[in-house]
């Protein structure tokens, strides 16, 4: 059995936690939760927030060689429901044509208190 790759990307910084930003298995890229943390976006709105995190995203998917149009499946989690008009703008202009399967989950908060949004993704190769 071939044991999954484990990748970091310096283009999403340091990571400081147990975990990596990315499990590669066969053509499957699978992208632990991406937020605004440590960005000029962190203090933002939902708007913002997703922009940072899709900017991450295409970070992603450059150093994989791929583009988002590969996106599976994306679940976002977030703190409120009010800001989804804007939330889903954001998400039609990066999808594009190319839509993926998705869950929206609202949550009682993020890890920091001024996170509203948190994406996680899954690519095929």
């Amino acid at each position: 059995m071939t044991l999954p790759e484990r990748k970091n990307y310096p283009q999403l910084g340091e990571v400081k936690a147990p975990y990596v930003h990315a499990v590669k298995h066969g053509a499957t890229l699978y992208v632990s939760g991406l937020t605004a943390f440590g960005t000029a976006a962190q203090q933002g709105d939902i708007a913002e927030q997703s922009e940072a995190i899709f900017e991450q995203l295409k970070a992603v998917a450059a150093a994989e060689k791929t583009s988002l149009a590969a996106l599976m499946k994306v679940t976002i989690f977030i703190t409120s429901f009010t800001e989804i008009a804007a939330l889903r703008e954001v998400l039609y202009r990066h999808y594009g044509e190319h839509l993926p399967a998705s869950s929206l989950v609202q949550v009682s908060g993020l890890f920091s208190t001024d996170l509203r949004i948190e994406i996680e993704a899954i690519f095929a190769l």
